[in-house]
Parts: C-alpha cells; sequence; structure tokens
C-alpha cells in the first residue's frame, strides 16, 4: 500500500470532522450526569502541555498513524552512527547518565571490633555473613537498595543498626563519586527512531506511519521564556519506497490544521542536519488567527511550529535500513503556547512555581475566602444576630440618643433583653459605614457603600462577599452575649467604633487570600466609621 499525500490530508479532515459531529464530549458529560448528580461530582483541569498531547495523539490517530515509545535511554555510540563528524556537536548538548561505583570493602580484624561494638556479638559467622553480601554487592548480585535488608534479615538484626554499621565502619560508602556512562538521555527523538525502525524491519515490511510523543532531554546553557531542558516532541515517521518532502508537507496540513492552523508556508531550514539529505530539510510556519495583533514577535499570525526532511540514505544505511524515511517533528510546548495564549514556557509547565509564573486569581475566588470570623452557637444567638441587624435597617438613622429593643428571650435558663442604642447626643443610632459591604474588585479587599460611584464593583455579583460591616458585628455581638451568659455576667455592652483593619469588625481573609493579595500589591481596605452599640441584661 502506498500513501498518497492528498489522501492524508484528506483523512485527517474526514476523521476530524466525524469525530467532531459525534459530539463525543457532550456524550461523555450527559452519561456523567446521569450516574453522577451535578452537585456531587466536579470535573478536574487538564494541564495545558498534556492536554495539548492528548489531543496530539488523537490528531496522529485519525490520520492513521500507529503509536510507538521509542528508546529513551540511547548509548553515545548511536548518536556517532547518525552525525558522523558532527557527533560531538551534538553530544555537548545530551545529558550522560552516571552511576556510583561499588566499592571492594574488606573486613579487618579493627572493623570486626567496631561492627560487634555496634550489633554485638554475631560470632565469625555474623563477619562471615556481612563479608559475603558486601562481596555479593560488588559483583552486582545485590542491588543497592537491598543492601540494608539483606543484611538486617540474614542477622535478625534491625535496619537502623545496619545504617549505623555502614556509616561508621565503612567511610568508603560516603566518599563515593558518580561515574558517567556511555548512555545518554535522548535530545531528540530522531536518535530513537533509527533504533525503532532497524528492529521494526527485521519481522515486517514498509510502509510504514508511526508516530511518538514524548520526552527528550537537551543540555541548555540556561532556561529561559522559550526553552527548557526537558520538553515534549510530537515525532512522525513514514518509510515507504516513494516517500517524498510532499508528504511531508501533507502530513503538516493534515495534523496542524486540526489545532486551528489554516495557512501554510514551508521555508527551507538553514540548520541542515547531519541525517537529513540535502534541500529536504524543511521548517513548517503555520498562520493563526489568534496571534494577529498579539504583543508577540508573531503579531503577523505566522509561527514556526515544525520541521521535516528525508531521512539521509548515509544515516539510514547505518542501520541497515534500504527504505527512504521522512520524519516530522514538533515541539508539544510551542503549540501549546500558542493555543493557551501563554508567553513563557516555564509558566506554562510549571504554573506551580512561583518564580516562573505570576500568581493570578479571579475576584470571585477572593470573595469566597472572606468570611465573618465569631459567629453565635446557639439558634437564640442566630436570633439576637439576626435582631440585631433589622434594628439597624430600621432605624439607622434615628437621631441620638435613642434605643431601640432588638431580643428579649432565654438563652439556657437565663433571661436576656438585648437593645440597640447610642447613648451620644447629636447624631444617629448607626454610622455611614454601618451597611458596607465587603467585596472583591480588581484583586483589591474592599469594604464599600453600594452607591453609583462604586457601581461597576457591584455589578460583579460573584465578587461580592454579601457581607457588611452591621452583618460582622451583629455575629460577633450575639456570640459575645451567649459567652456572658455561660460567664454569668449580669450586663454587657459592645460598640463598633471607626473600623480601621478587618478584625476590628469581627471579618477574616484566608492565608491564601492575604498571601496572594501581599504578593502583587493590592491592598485590603476595610473600614469607616460604624460607631453601634449593643447592649445586654442578663436575669
Amino acid at each position: 500500500m502506498k500513501f498518497d499525500p492528498e489522501e492524508i490530508k484528506k483523512a485527517a479532515k474526514m476523521n476530524f470532522d466525524a469525530a467532531w459531529n459525534m459530539g463525543t464530549d457532550l456524550i461523555h458529560k450527559s452519561t456523567l450526569d446521569e450516574q453522577y448528580p451535578r452537585t456531587s461530582i466536579a470535573f478536574g483541569k487538564a494541564h495545558p502541555v498534556y492536554d495539548t498531547i492528548a489531543k496530539m495523539r488523537e490528531a496522529y490517530l485519525r490520520m492513521g498513524f500507529e503509536e510507538m515509545m521509542n528508546p529513551l535511554i540511547v548509548d553515545e555510540r548511536e548518536v556517532h552512527k547518525q552525525f558522523g563528524h558532527e557527533a560531538l556537536a551534538v553530544l555537548d548538548r545530551c545529558f550522560y547518565l552516571a552511576g556510583l561505583p561499588r566499592p571492594n570493602v574488606g573486613i579487618s580484624d579493627e572493623r570486626t571490633d567496631q561492627i560487634k561494638a555496634i550489633l554485638g556479638d554475631i560470632g565469625d559467622e555474623g563477619i562471615d555473613v556481612i563479608r559475603k553480601i558486601l562481596h555479593s554487592y560488588k559483583k552486582g548480585e545485590v542491588e543497592g537498595d537491598d543492601l540494608v535488608p539483606e543484611i538486617a534479615g540474614k542477622l535478625e538484626v534491625s535496619d537502623s543498626l545496619i545504617v549505623e554499621m555502614i556509616d561508621q565502619v565503612f567511610p568508603e560508602f560516603k566518599e563515593l563519586v558518580a561515574q558517567s556512562s556511555g548512555k545518554t538521555l535522548r535530545s531528540h527523538m530522531t536518535s530513537g527512531w533509527f533504533i525503532s525502525l532497524e528492529s521494526v524491519l527485521e519481522r515486517n515490511n514498509p510502509p510504514f506511519r508511526f508516530f511518538s510523543i514524548d520526552r527528550c532531554f537537551r543540555r541548555e546553557q540556561q532556561e529561559d521564556a522559550s526553552r527548557l531542558m526537558t520538553y515534549y516532541s510530537a515525532s512522525c515517521v513514514i518509510m515507504d519506497e516513494n516517500v517524498t518532502v510532499d508528504h511531508g508537507k501533507a502530513v503538516a496540513q493534515g495534523l496542524l490544521s486540526q489545532f486551528g492552523f489554516e495557512k501554510f508556508q514551508f521555508r527551507p531550514d538553514e540548520k541542515r542536519s547531519k541525517y537529513y539529505v540535502p534541500d529536504t530539510q524543511i521548517e513548517v510556519f503555520a498562520f493563526h488567527p489568534k496571534l494577529v495583533g498579539s504583543k508577540t514577535k508573531y503579531s503577523d499570525g505566522w509561527i514556526e511550529v515544525a520541521t521535516f526532511g528525508i531521512y539521509s540514505p548515509t544515516a539510514l544505511a547505518q542501520y541497515n535500513i534500504p527504505y527512504p524515511v521522512m520524519n516530522l517533528g514538533l515541539g508539544v510546548e510551542r503549540l501549546a503556547m500558542i493555543l493557551h495564549d501563554a508567553t513563557d514556557v516555564r509558566a506554562l509547565t510549571y504554573p506551580q512555581i512561583a518564580q516562573y509564573s505570576e500568581w493570578k486569581m479571579k475576584d470571585n475566588e477572593l470573595a469566597k475566602m472572606v468570611f465573618i470570623d465569631k459567629r453565635p452557637i446557639t439558634s437564640e444567638g442566630q436570633e439576637i444576630a439576626e435582631a440585631i441587624v433589622k434594628q439597624c435597617e430600621l432605624h439607622s438613622s434615628e437621631p441620638s440618643p435613642c434605643e431601640f429593643a432588638a431580643w428579649e428571650g432565654n438563652i439556657g435558663d437565663k433571661s436576656v433583653k438585648v437593645a440597640v442604642i447610642e447613648p451620644e447626643e447629636d447624631t444617629k443610632l448607626c454610622g455611614p459605614a454601618t451597611f458596607n459591604e465587603v467585596l472583591a474588585f480588581e484583586s483589591d479587599i474592599l469594604g464599600l457603600p453600594n452607591q453609583k460611584k462604586w457601581q461597576k464593583a457591584f455589578d460583579n455579583d460573584s465578587a461580592r462577599t454579601g457581607i457588611r460591616f452591621i452583618d460582622a458585628f451583629a455575629a460577633q455581638a450575639a456570640f459575645e452575649i451567649e459567652e456572658a451568659v455561660a460567664s454569668g455576667e449580669s450586663e454587657w455592652e459592645t460598640r463598633a467604633r471607626i473600623i480601621k483593619v478587618p478584625s476590628e469588625i469581627n471579618i477574616k481573609l484566608e492565608p491564601l487570600a492575604q498571601r496572594f493579595i501581599t504578593s502583587n500589591n493590592k491592598k485590603i481596605d476595610i473600614r469607616g466609621p460604624v460607631f453601634t452599640t449593643v447592649r445586654a441584661e442578663i436575669g
């Protein structure tokens, strides 16, 4: 079976449209809704890189590619086979794997005495057991993480004593220095493709279409907004007698069109990797409307997203591969940055690490972190709080001195009378900030009056806490009346004056909200004149 480039593009579009029309997301969601009530299930949030990988896998599968996992650990000899004289320059960017050597330790008479001082009199037989296990460890018959339990089990002593013995008697273990091997972490997917394709040809005949999406590692001088030392490569190969660069163009278009890219440009790649046939290494630039006018170097809408080429017959011959192979690869993180409007790959990949990403929190999230601190416990206390609020709402503008009965009844075996009062003359029952509401606005926590001046802040209902100064003060007053009854007080009085900080009006923020506001130089402005007094008589 031969692969036609136009058929590749047609298959990609047909399968993509079919999957879209099926409405798989809606089917999945409705099925879950039938099994679980909406109130009891929360849909999770995918990481942008893994989300892009999942969509990329589906895109490749829709185009008829078979998924393969390529070797991640590659011997440096493979790099020499692929790059020839340029291998050293490539290996300079590779991470080499290293391991600790296994020391050849002996047990002298002095060490025997030290061992027995720690483990007790284990006899010559016990010393011989330790000697044999250490010898087996040296030969690789006992793994490093099994050494302690192996000795402890044979001698029937605790692991902690064996750890102490090794630490004090055998300093060779502490002085070990890692030694590099000839094995490297894959720096690009191509190094794995050559190994895989050679093996596949031993049992199957082409044509082949394979793809692999997996990690690669590159020893960059430093990580920055556009590069990491570990990244995901989405790579594919087509092995066929008649494969050409047209197949690369078709795969690129078929693949990227499924992610919203509309137009493509194919430009010769000046890097000219050794393992590609000269003049077949092509960079793929794609146009995406989301990039137009963006504050990036891609404001014209064009961005390099992939590279493809035909593997060199010379490199393929090193792996006994007699057929031409087209390889296309793209960086998953670069595509994810476009799809998720990201400008820094570090922040995209590691959003949880503060030094990489800006901490963002929506106003409605902040509002949920504001709460009334002290609240009444009893049902009577809750009634008292509600009654205090009601009297203030009814009589807040009454001239003083004045007093309004709020609640009368029993708490336990004590009779209680509660009133809202203002004993001073020439003022009102409540101060002007009494009915200010706490809300989040542009990442600030504010206590504001519901007036036209602040209409924009109050328009976002989800960022309103619903907590007014009077609500918090009434809750605290009721809570303290309950405490006064419990402690045997005969009367009690509390007053809210000019509020300067949230705690003075019984309002508290979760520590997370405090850290967010402090970290982003935002403000907590909950203040104002309340001047409301509550008095209780306890009989």
